[in-house]
């Protein structure tokens, strides 16, 4: 049995009528660009993610890319980052010229550890950016307190968060701007790139409304030098249709984590930690093991999908090598770079298909495929 790591158009076919009638809605309308159907998703989203508000933007790097301008951010500026992250987030903080400053990760989660962040507040620092990876919230409460005792703003990457819960509070508006993602293998995606952003501030929202449009509210009327970065209206039709069904989506997601969880337990894979105070989505499922490439390789034999998120981090990337970020400087990130594989997850997979990710996992234990160095990473 063959099991793919996504079927992109799997949930294009689960809703395809509903989906279909939402497209042709927009075609019909003779509105496409912003608009009704835009704005009309910015109201569903804002209320989802319990935010006040929302602006749709054209991709996830766009929404990271504005929110830092819309609070200032320039050069001269540093921003705290994740170390283990998608160069996306770097990318962002780089594109408004200033300087993404790595924080590793903790290690039992993966997500920024939040006891290695005041270290590295400068008198330049501006911003800490936590992402929240692999669909698991970042640990928001010590950020914020750190950001509120240094004087500092707070934008979350939940590009891969969509649902997720912080003490049982959805992700959306803890910091001052939480950045989107809806890319088509997004927990939430669209059928091209979309992003947004949500936040309680009116005067940020209002700002990023203004920078999308060419740094402008009247046409021809140009405040600001803004860009174009404007959601699309027939993205936005998508995206309000499987809206309705994201929380039916995330609770597949998180039977066949539990499936994982329970079936590869005593193995000698690491497997995901989730804290009490975390409610993940579960965009990936990943897994560490000391024999990470060994391991896919059998999978893929076997006919099991498998990625790795992600090979090569961000500071050991030829685009950050005039950072000159020593290779000893991040041990962890680069620990797991080596170890991390993420497993087949979505709400298109059938259970039988999960059983044979198990079986297929079970029987490289056996094998003596999957090994673990157990060496102490908090050290």
């Amino acid at each position: 049995m063959k099991v793919p790591f996504l079927d992109l158009g799997a949930s294009y076919f689960e809703l395809k009528s509903e989906i279909d009638s939402a497209i042709q809605r927009v075609l019909s309308s003779g509105w496409y660009i912003l608009g009704p159907e835009v704005e009309a998703f910015e109201a569903e989203w804002a209320n989802y993610c319990e935010a006040k508000y929302a602006v749709g933007l054209a991709n996830g790097l766009d929404a990271l890319i504005l929110a830092l301008r819309a609070l200032g951010v320039g050069k001269g500026d540093e921003v705290i980052v994740p170390s283990n992250t998608y160069i996306a987030t770097w990318l962002a903080v780089s594109a408004v010229g200033a300087t993404p400053v790595p924080v590793e990760p903790d290690p039992a989660t993966f997500n920024l550890d939040s006891s290695r962040i005041e270290a590295a507040i400068t008198k330049n620092t501006k911003v800490l950016l936590p992402v929240h990876l692999y669909g698991q919230p970042a640990d928001l409460d010590p950020i914020l307190a750190l950001a509120r005792k240094h004087n500092l703003f707070v934008v979350e990457d939940a590009a891969q968060a969509h649902g997720a819960r912080y003490k049982g509070k959805r992700i959306g508006a803890h910091g001052d701007v939480v950045c989107w993602s809806f890319y088509p293998g997004k927990n939430l995606g669209a059928l091209g790139d979309a992003g947004g952003i949500t936040t309680n501030s009116p005067e940020l929202a209002d700002k990023i409304r203004v920078l999308r449009n060419y740094g402008s509210r009247v046409k021809y009327v140009n405040e600001v030098q803004g860009i174009n970065s404007r959601l699309d209206p027939i993205q936005a039709a998508v995206l309000r249709t499987k809206l309705n069904y994201l929380d039916e989506w995330t609770e597949r997601r998180k039977a066949i984590a539990l499936t994982y969880l329970s079936n590869l337990h005593g193995t000698e894979l690491v497997l995901p930690f989730v804290p009490d105070w975390a409610e993940p989505v579960w965009h990936l499922f990943v897994v560490r093991s000391s024999n990470r490439n060994q391991l896919q390789s059998y999978l893929t034999e076997a006919g099991i999908g498998t990625l790795i998120h992600y090979p090569i981090p961000p500071h050991l990337q030829v685009a950050y090598a005039h950072a000159k970020i020593h290779f000893d400087a991040l041990q962890i990130t680069k620990f797991l770079s080596d170890q991390v594989l993420s497993l087949p997850i979505s709400p298109a997979q059938r259970n039988d298909q999960t059983y044979e990710v198990i079986k297929i996992m079970l029987q490289s234990s056996k094998n003596e495929i999957i090994s673990l160095n157990r060496e102490n990473l908090a050290k």
